[in-house]
């Protein structure tokens, strides 16, 4: 079986649906036959092991640990989902506190045992404020890592799709940015269905709000209609971002970037720009939309402004000011 590289990947949280799922992903994709599953609950995670291994992928060399200087030491790619699971009636808010914390060990990890990986990715929830937590504490410069935010942008190509009953493939420019979460900002402007621009497709505006309403809601359906929260998804497209870092095909759906730009007015902050990510990690532009969508963006900018400085003031960060005596890059 041929892979794209031999490095070492580490998939954190492995023993759980979205890091099993991250663990086939990879090596169906042909990433890397390196693999190291890492958890904290042995069961879970040994189970993991001995499904990956009774798939006899040709090649693979797949480990498990609950030991993260075992995991992390010479890491040149890292997935981490190994948060707590959003579950019925929370926002990803509500994670905020407890997920941070997790975030905050785990770049330590990174500072400790491979300040020399290559990207990283976050994807446990509120992933953007995980994600900025983890990239404090890690030292890793900001290009380095990413948080996953994706997902939103197929699930509103997904509406589309089946609102105008092509082939999703066939909506582009169906985006998501700013916050992962209940404040993101949903662009219209830049949709075309089957080349065809959506402001031309008959659209009326209060149904254009329902299928908003329904992308921002999209991980609340999932865990309605089976019980718990997106696995498959998330695990893929996490993949897929790692692959694109790894010198596979680029990856242009919107994900997660520090941002600290003077002239877009958005300051240290962790959100979903437009971006591309490929081997020298994840790069963005400034978005471009209506005034609407832009006002609505900055809206969610703002509420990622209240979450960054709810997690400072429980310690978790220290205050912006004080970011580069954690990482220099910042």
């Amino acid at each position: 079986m041929k892979f794209l590289t031999n490095e070492k990947l580490v998939i954190v949280g492995a023993g759980g649906m979205i890091g099993s799922n991250m663990v086939q992903s990879a090596l169906m994709l042909g990433l890397t036959p390196n693999i190291c599953l890492y958890d904290i609950y042995e069961p879970g995670v040994h189970g993991v092991f001995n499904e990956m291994q009774q798939c006899a992928f040709p090649g693979a060399n797949i480990t498990y640990t609950v030991d993260p200087a075992e995991a992390f030491t010479g890491a040149k790619y890292i997935i981490s989902s190994g948060g707590a699971p959003r579950k019925e009636g929370m926002t990803r808010e509500d994670l905020l506190k407890g997920n941070c914390k997790i975030a905050a060990e785990f770049g330590e990890n990174i500072k400790k045992y491979c300040p020399e990986v290559k990207f990283v990715v976050v994807i446990f929830n509120p992933a953007d404020v995980t994600a900025l937590t983890a990239l404090i504490h890690s030292g890793l410069k900001p290009n380095k890592l990413s948080s996953l935010a994706g997902l939103d942008s197929t699930r509103l190509q997904q509406a589309l799709a089946l609102e105008f009953g092509v082939q999703q493939d066939k909506v582009t420019g169906a985006h998501t940015y700013g916050g992962h979460g209940e404040q993101m900002a949903v662009f219209a402007s830049q949709v075309k269905v089957d080349g065809k621009p959506l402001s031309e497709m008959g659209l009326s505006d209060a149904r254009w709000e329902e299928i908003k309403h329904d992308t921002v809601q999209g991980g609340s359906k999932i865990i309605k209609l089976r019980g718990r929260s997106s696995f498959q998804s998330p695990a893929y497209l996490a993949v897929k971002m790692t692959e694109a870092a790894m010198g596979g095909e680029k990856f242009t759906l919107p994900a997660g970037c520090y941002v600290n730009d003077e002239k877009l007015g958005f300051k240290n902050v962790m959100m979903a720009m437009p971006t591309t990510i490929d081997t020298d990690g994840v790069h963005y532009t400034a978005p471009k939309g209506t005034n609407d969508e832009m006002a609505s963006l900055q809206a969610s900018y703002e509420h990622l402004c209240k979450m960054r400085d709810e997690i400072v003031s429980l310690n978790i960060v220290p205050a912006v000011e004080e970011w580069k005596k954690d990482n220099a890059n910042l």
